[in-house]
């Protein structure tokens, strides 16, 4: 995959793309249309063939961009909410470990805070990077050593320390659906199909008689159309990469509380 384009702006990227597709269509009508022509002219009521045509696979093609649309946007959200709840079994669970004994409860609310700050400062800029982040793990056992050392000497610390494990059970469930979401895309197979539909669809465009100015106007807007769609499925195709992606604000809000007390 072409990950290099998630370095581009969001703005400078939607504008390549529109200008790709429509330098493609107008190179297209000037080079290619006129040998395609050659293959339809004879054809009786030629506009009529070529548009039913058009109309029959584009039915195929746009309910195939839709679902890849619907899907890179679930995606997204689903992403975006294993964030949110990683952050929020996070903070119930430091709520928690602070109602612990000393010197429990300020280790294991530190431990916390350090691992709050590595995902802020390190894992969120290698998940732009497309890389799963691993200290975190370690970060993460290292909590999860110290909390089960503790042994609770009264029935109301029982409780609190159960509660502590489902916070924590809850985390460690959040945080692998983030991880697990760093290099979730859409399979490169079904790129292949949506570039090849679009051009399949330009060239459907090119066996139109009409005037060639009004060749460049509709096939121009077309041509734009179809680029502004791929940009946004490939924008948010991968949750962490690029300007439209998740970011760390829940845990930098978190990290500030924790910060603050």
């Amino acid at each position: 995959m072409l990950y290099w384009i998630y370095d581009i702006p969001s703005t400078s990227l939607a504008l390549g793309m529109i200008a790709l597709f429509v330098g493609i269509y107008w190179g297209g009508a000037l080079v290619v249309r006129p040998i395609l022509r050659q293959f339809v002219r004879s054809t009786p009521a030629c506009n009529d063939v070529v548009g039913y045509v058009l109309s029959c696979f584009c039915v195929f093609y746009g309910l195939l961009l839709g679902l890849i649309a619907v899907t890179a946007y679930q995606n997204f959200s689903l992403a975006e909410a294993n964030v949110t709840h990683e952050a929020a079994a996070l903070a119930a669970l430091y709520e928690d470990v602070g109602q612990y004994p000393a010197p429990w409860g300020q280790n294991l609310r530190w431990a916390l805070r350090d691992y709050t700050r590595y995902v802020i400062k390190y894992a969120w800029p290698l998940q732009r990077r497309g890389i799963v982040p691993v200290e975190g793990t370690i970060r993460t056992q290292a909590f999860q050593e110290q909390l089960l050392a503790f042994q609770p000497e009264s029935p109301a610390e029982e409780i609190l320390h159960a509660e502590a494990l489902r916070q924590f059970n809850n985390f460690l469930e959040a945080r692998r659906m983030r991880l697990f979401a760093v290099t979730s895309s859409i399979p490169v197979v079904m790129w292949y199909v949506v570039i090849l539909g679009a051009l399949i669809t330009i060239a459907m465009v090119w066996l139109f008689d009409m005037k060639f100015v009004t060749h460049l106007l509709l096939g121009g807007l077309l041509s734009a159309y179809l680029g502004t769609m791929i940009f946004l499925i490939a924008a948010m195709d991968n949750p962490f990469r690029g300007e439209v992606s998740i970011e760390p604000e829940v845990f930098e809000t978190l990290y500030a509380h924790m910060v603050e007390e």
